[in-house]
């Protein structure tokens, strides 16, 4: 049984041994802890920063060591097929490329918010494969698998797990597939922008002259189109 002693240091949170607190956890994922092969730790978050971005920023907690979990529909043979994508935090599921060919999909997409909550049971931000629905292929990226201790989603949005990547990858229904995250491309830098060019003192609107003050004067016209080195001696 892990005590307080045994807990993980991940960035500035408290973890429990999440067994022990069913509270903090989604009902689905509670219900499942019992037949993880692995100790699972939870750890309590304020659930307006449940999102990769904001929980890495106000926790501590660097994104390498955590893993998002995705819920992916697959169309194929006229039927609609829900799976879980799990990669690295600073990756995205190649979801067109590899998981739509390995599920022998047609056309594969994320599945939309709605369905995603309620067919895993579980709150949006806070979806995690542990406790998923049986049948559900859990596709599991090798980074993860190889992971030392992941912090994935509780079932809500008030809570974190983490969770060895050996554990995640023995999950029911899990298979671990090399590539399936692609790494996330840098912004781009803005471009410079451009110098401000001085213009030449013979490029005027006006024409390569110079405009008289009195509309009416005789030689308007020609001041105006003169050529600048008209005159000059």
């Amino acid at each position: 049984m892990p005590d307080a002693a045994s807990a993980p240091r991940l960035g500035s949170l408290t973890w429990l041994p999440a067994a022990d607190h069913p509270e903090l956890l989604g009902p689905p994922v509670a219900a499942a802890l019992p037949a993880l092969q692995g100790t699972a730790w939870v750890a309590a978050i304020d659930d307006q920063l449940a999102d990769t971005a904001a929980f890495t920023e106000a926790y501590g907690v660097p994104p390498a060591a955590s893993a998002n979990c995705v819920v992916v529909a697959a169309r194929r043979a006229g039927q609609t097929v829900l799976a879980a994508c799990l990669v690295p935090a600073t990756a995205r599921a190649d979801v067109n490329g590899l998981v739509r060919r390995h599920l022998g999909a047609r056309k594969a997409s994320f599945a939309p918010q709605d369905v995603a909550v309620a067919e895993s049971g579980m709150a949006y931000g806070g979806i995690t494969p542990v406790g998923l629905p049986a049948g559900w292929p859990v596709l599991v990226d090798a980074a993860v698998a190889a992971g030392d201790l992941l912090v994935v989603g509780s079932g809500t949005r008030g809570s974190k797990l983490a969770v060895p990547g050996s554990v995640l990858a023995s999950l029911p229904g899990a298979e671990v597939l090399e590539g399936l995250g692609r790494p996330v491309p840098d912004e781009p830098e803005p471009r410079p922008a451009e110098p401000v060019r001085e213009r030449a003192p013979d490029d005027r609107d006006v024409g390569w002259g110079e405009r008289p003050a009195d509309p009416s004067d005789a030689d308007r016209r020609y001041l105006e189109d003169r050529p600048p080195h008209w005159g000059s001696d």
